[in-house]
């Protein structure tokens, strides 16, 4: 039964979310899992400043955070170079981009993205009346040229493409991504989702001048950074787009825990470079385990490794046998990548469970 007083959008929506978590998937199976290995999140860790940060915030977390992230926000721009009001902090990217389809999205409007691309971004355009237009992965990337082509023929208002990506990992040059820009036909925006992008340290940079209209930039503490619990990222962008985000934004929904844990993780190079060396080795490693259990691992760029089963059957024995030996890992559920079985990258002892779950 629905509740009558859901306005008819609401009402016409199925009950479903992007994920279905580890936890409600441990409570399904009567037992915790011994290897979190399909939530991208960074096994390694966070920067042990951010770690004091957050001991230090505890004792004032009666207090509401700063509603405008004053001190992050500023860090943010000398790190990138770029005058603060470029730049807005939000609850994770999941959080920026529900800000932003409600700010752009009206019932009806058109908005492109890839088939089994990030499912996140769909749920928000779905639940505020967008119509999705999806466009195919072309040898296990998104693709720019069919995006912008789509987005030509439709009238989108927005265009949506994760680089690096997920599923797949899979990453392009600078040179592609800002002949995509260029291509961005007029009154549409593409987001340039780029929540991986600090995972590997020889990812290229697209540049892109922060006020450029036709693009806005967002950004994760939750991978590299291993704050994927505390909810936090940002978008850069031209300053009225930026700036018309207070008009729908959550004004103290950036913890001030979340803030100051961000603002350390932020000053520590070291760390973050003890973190990339991390998930290159793990990359190699989970690559290797794959390879000699018979699938073949994706080039990747991120923090997961998407390994081909060569079918979407053996995907999901994989998986069940991934899930028999207490392993959590994602499936793709949109052909053809419903054939990858994509693995987290993980400490060692979590390398070495995957390695007998997959070998024996």
């Amino acid at each position: 039964m629905t509740d009558p007083r859901l306005t008819p959008l609401a009402a016409a929506l199925p009950a479903t979310v992007p994920f279905v978590g580890p936890e409600t998937l441990e409570r399904r199976r009567g037992a915790p899992f011994a290897a979190r290995l399909g939530a991208n999140e960074n096994g390694f860790g966070p920067s042990p400043q951010a770690l004091e940060a957050l001991q230090k915030a505890a004792p004032d977390a009666w207090m509401y955070p700063d509603p405008e992230c004053h001190e992050l926000k500023t860090a943010l721009a000398a790190h990138h170079g770029l005058d603060a009001e470029h730049i807005v902090v939000g609850e994770g990217i999941d959080g920026l981009l529900g800000w932003l389809v409600r700010l752009t999205v009206a019932p009806g409007t058109t908005v492109v993205t890839s088939s089994g691309a990030y499912p996140t971004f769909d749920y928000h355009v779905t639940g505020y009346g967008g119509t999705l237009s999806k466009v195919p992965y072309r040898d296990d990337k998104e693709d720019p040229q069919a995006l912008i082509a789509r987005a030509a023929e439709t009238g989108a208002r927005l265009i949506y493409l994760a680089n690096p990506d997920n599923p797949t990992g899979s990453v392009h040059d600078a040179a592609t991504v800002e002949r995509m820009v260029a291509a961005v036909p007029d009154g549409a925006l593409l987001i340039l989702d780029e929540a991986y992008l600090g995972c590997d340290a020889g990812t290229p940079h697209p540049c892109i001048v922060p006020d450029d209209p036709r693009v806005i930039r967002m950004r994760t503490f939750s991978k590299a950074y291993g704050l994927a619990g505390l909810r936090i990222g940002y978008a850069i962008g031209p300053k009225p787009l930026i700036a018309a985000f207070d008009r729908v934004r959550n004004h103290f929904g950036v913890a001030r825990m979340s803030q100051d844990a961000a603002l350390a993780a932020l000053a520590d190079d070291a760390w973050l470079a003890e973190v990339q060396t991390r998930i290159a080795a793990s990359r190699d490693r989970i690559a290797d385990i794959a390879e000699r259990a018979g699938m073949t691992p994706l080039p990747s760029v991120t923090n997961f490794v998407a390994c081909d089963c060569g079918d979407a059957a053996r995907a999901g024995q994989v998986m069940d046998c991934l899930e028999a030996a207490g392993i959590f890992a994602r499936r793709p559920g949109t052909p053809p990548l419903d054939r990858l079985v994509r693995i987290s990258c993980g400490p060692e002892a979590d390398m070495a469970l995957l390695e007998r779950a997959l070998l024996g």
